[in-house]
């Protein structure tokens, strides 16, 4: 499937129907570039008021043609994202009955904000999951012990206090020989590695309260961390729940936002092409003048096809209006151009405009 895709019309003049420029195209791009897509993009019969009025909607054509765009991007790429964790003053004018410069404008907007409110509730959940992840994952000196201390590993009693000590992986016998001799009052044999990971070793030690301070900070002073700990059954089970809850809330989440990611990006796209349905049609009565005669359709070339595409339809546009084209490739070559057009569109004597889907 191709990201971009040119949208592009050519005048129909004279005793030429569109069908008959529509086959004549088909027959150029089967012949000269046969690999590029080529869809006919049909515009409904829609009312064409003054000259000024379509000139100050195709200013904001352009204008609202970015919003939308911009908006199923971030849709886009918010399916995108969800699914890699897991393993998209002319109110008269209309297309198909909505008008298009508030309807479809509004809604598109509505979406936005909702958007908005959905991922930010979705990467709350993410983030405090994450931050309790890390507590989980990390090395010995900054995660969550809990759940490599078992209660009979810690001793509290009226006198004596267990005390966890985070020692640096090749610096062990350093502890076991010394550990007794920080401080006074340090019961004999009384440490016991825990756990080990890359970098550090948890070991307990006990030792009376009143010197605990004492101990934490000669043990500092040789490298040792003492971490702060209180065991309790009680805490730990509430963290315990507090992490599950906040996995099936984010796999909720997750899955709600994505589901309402894929309709709305249909939702928007629809929008978009609405509103690339009436620009097309404002450049073209802009450009090819009165009545509507033209014929519009999208086509996506590859890189390479670019340059041939574009002669194709130049020739085939030339046929059909020499003194427009004429005009259009004069005003190109001086760097001017008619006032009104879309500011963003491609520089060339027919209309036509790029629109990327990612």
């Amino acid at each position: 499937m191709a990201n971009r895709y040119w949208v592009v019309s050519l005048p129909v003049q004279g005793s030429a129907s569109a069908s008959s420029l529509w086959n004549r195209l088909q027959d150029q791009i089967s012949k000269h570039s046969f690999d590029t897509p080529l869809y006919r993009f049909n515009i409904p019969n829609l009312r064409v008021g003054t000259l000024d009025s379509l000139l100050s909607l195709s200013d904001d054509l352009v204008k609202s043609n970015s919003f939308v765009e911009g908006v199923s991007h971030k849709i886009r790429r918010q399916i995108e994202d969800l699914e890699r964790v897991s393993g998209v003053e002319t109110s008269a004018l209309t297309v198909d009955g909505v008008p298009v410069d508030s309807e479809v404008l509004c809604q598109v907007a509505k979406i936005e904000d909702d958007l908005k409110v959905r991922v930010a509730e979705y990467n709350n959940v993410r983030s405090q999951l994450n931050a309790i992840n890390r507590k989980q994952t990390g090395s010995l000196a900054v995660r969550d012990l809990s759940n490599l201390v078992k209660p009979e590993d810690i001793i509290t009693s009226e006198h004596l206090v267990t005390l966890l000590a985070v020692v640096p992986k090749y610096s062990q016998k350093d502890w076991l020989s010394s550990y007794e001799t920080l401080t006074n009052y340090v019961v004999p044999r009384s440490t016991k590695k825990l756990h080990e990971d890359n970098e550090y070793a948890l070991y307990t030690v006990t030792l009376f309260h009143r010197v605990a301070d004492n101990f934490r900070t000669s043990a500092r002073e040789k490298g040792f961390q003492i971490r702060d700990f209180e065991y309790s059954p009680e805490a730990q089970e509430s963290r315990k729940w507090e992490l599950e809850k906040l996995v099936q809330d984010q796999e909720s989440l997750r899955s709600s936002l994505l589901q309402w990611s894929y309709t709305s990006y249909g939702e928007v796209f629809s929008s978009w092409m609405h509103f690339c349905a009436v620009r097309v049609f404002v450049e073209s009565i802009l450009r090819y003048g009165l009545p509507p005669s033209f014929l519009s359709f999208v086509l996506a070339p590859s890189v390479k096809s670019e340059k041939k595409v574009r002669s194709i339809l130049e020739g085939l546009g030339d046929s059909a209006n020499r003194q427009v084209f004429t005009y259009w490739k004069t005003d190109d070559e001086v760097g001017g151009g008619m006032a009104g057009l879309a500011g963003d569109a491609d520089a060339h004597p027919y209309v036509s405009f790029t629109i990327n889907l990612v």
